[in-house]
């Protein structure tokens, strides 16, 4: 028997993720046909297995996995896919919210490790095409980003 709790996390995470999959094909991203059905999949994929899981992996732990699986590229990514998702997250009352890493890095005044520092080198772009980050910004991220890469040589 299955707690209220998982339940409910199941059927919001089940929703997230049939938005996902609503949003991409909405708004496919660019890198070519083979990309686009690669993550169609695996968001199909993180969805039967929310649905269906196998009896081992019915729990809360299991389900925090998958929840990291499907909001992955949604709160890193950037274009019109992961706005309509917010979109529509808010929209269906689901109790995500979207991270900004960004502003913990401009909080920060540094880059910290190889994972933020491909995010920064990845969206830095888009994110300032779109109004998410000013010029003034972009300008402290790139020097962020120079400064971690001056660490990473030492």
């Amino acid at each position: 028997m299955e707690s209220k709790k998982y339940t409910e996390a199941a059927l919001n995470l089940s929703k997230a993720a049939e938005i996902a999959i609503e949003s991409l094909k909405k708004f496919p991203h660019e890198g070519g046909d083979a990309s686009f059905d690669f993550t169609l999949n695996c968001y199909i994929g993180f969805a039967a297995s929310i649905k269906n899981p196998k009896p081992i992996y019915r729990n809360l732990r299991s389900l925090k996995y998958l929840e990291e699986d499907v909001f992955t590229w949604f709160q890193e990514g950037s274009g019109k896919d992961v706005e309509e998702f917010w979109k529509r997250i808010k929209e269906e009352g689901l109790p995500y919210k979207r991270k900004n890493r960004m502003q913990k890095i401009l909080k920060r005044k540094k880059i910290i490790n190889a994972i933020e520092y491909d995010f920064v080198t990845d969206v830095i772009v888009p994110y300032q095409q779109e109004g998410m980050i000013t010029v003034e910004e972009v300008v402290l991220l790139s020097t962020y980003l120079g400064d971690f890469e001056k660490k990473a040589k030492k």
